[in-house]
């Protein structure tokens, strides 16, 4: 892949490259599967859709966030800073990159334009945090998650931060906007998930039904339902709030391991599972699933995003992005 370096003031280190796309061999179903490499050895990670049709992406092992193009596969790196390791990205009501920037134990802000890098650190007495996740919520706080057992809120504007003890420890990972508001986090170590309560700050703990389960990430849907990945149990499960209930599906193969989840605007759920190498929707109406196996070993597709017909993850395995278009009902 032949590759050019700019050297910048607001962006150090900017690559662009072009695609090599590909589609997975023996698709089935309306899934069209395309591939785009990025930097060999980024680690590529976390992705969310912007606006103007690019994709941001997590680059954890080379400190980097990047912007892929695809029309065209292009693609830039951003380099975050010193000993940068980033986690999460999601855009913000500016239209900005967000990123949990564990390496640096900071939320990081990059311009869309400029590629200027804005960091808000965390205390120094919450040195390590292990920034996982973030989401905005209706007033435009960052809500953000900590491995180490914290959860924290920034203001954007004042750049005041706040950050909480998690109820029970070690854990706090995945983390979730309803429509209504309510955020919620998963907790892997903790075998939970929790409610936030945005005023006060202080999180109530729900116990999914099944014992030790791994609650890694989740995600909304358009009823308010909560959708966890359990990553021990290779269940996905679904809480509904409104009535204290719990529903659970068995991933399909012989040894699920569900890391991520998402949740489509047709309410269909996608997830992760780094079992059969797939990435794997879910139609809660049907209970049915499709499973759609990378075209490589070792895909380890640890998150996913996407935006009306497109699902998107990034394939930290094999230094690639990843994106399953839904071509017809289903």
């Amino acid at each position: 892949m032949n590759r050019r370096q700019f050297l910048g003031t607001a962006a150090i280190g900017i690559l662009a490259a072009p695609a090599l796309l590909k589609r997975a061999a023996a698709q089935e179903g309306p899934f069209r599967v395309k591939y785009y490499p990025v930097a060999a050895g980024m680690g590529s990670r976390d992705t969310t859709p912007a606006p103007d049709g690019t994709i941001w992406f997590c680059g954890q092992r080379n400190g980097t966030l990047g912007r892929l193009d695809p029309r065209d596969g292009s693609y830039k790196l951003v380099d975050l800073g010193k000993g940068a390791a980033p986690h999460g990205v999601i855009i913000g009501p500016d239209g900005a990159p967000w990123v949990t920037e564990g390496g640096q134990n900071a939320v990081a802000r990059v311009d869309p334009g400029d590629h200027k890098v804005t960091l808000f650190r965390l205390p120094e007495k919450e040195a390590h945090a292990n920034l996982n996740t973030a989401v905005f919520d209706k007033n435009g706080i960052y809500w953000f998650t900590g491995q180490t057992g914290i959860y924290g809120r920034l203001d954007p504007k004042s750049g005041d931060m706040t950050v909480f003890k998690s109820p029970r420890g070690r854990g706090t990972y995945g983390m979730t906007i309803t429509p209504k508001g309510d955020i919620w986090y998963a907790s892997l170590a903790g075998n939970h998930i929790a409610k936030i309560d945005p005023a006060t700050g202080n999180a109530t703990v729900v116990e999914p039904p099944t014992p030790n389960q791994g609650a890694r990430r989740v995600w909304s849907d358009s009823k308010g339902r909560i959708w966890v990945s359990e990553w021990n149990s290779g269940n996905v499960s679904m809480h509904d709030p409104a009535d204290g209930s719990w529903k659970a599906w068995k991933l399909p193969g012989s040894n699920p391991r569900t890391y991520a989840v998402y949740v489509d605007d047709k309410d269909k759920v996608w997830l992760t599972d780094f079992g059969a190498n797939a990435i794997v929707r879910f139609d809660p109406v049907t209970e049915k699933f499709n499973a759609i196996p990378s075209d490589k070993a070792g895909a380890n597709v640890r998150q996913l995003d996407g935006r009306p017909g497109e699902t998107w993850g990034g394939e930290s395995g094999n230094d690639r992005l990843v994106v399953i278009q839904t071509v017809a009902p289903a």
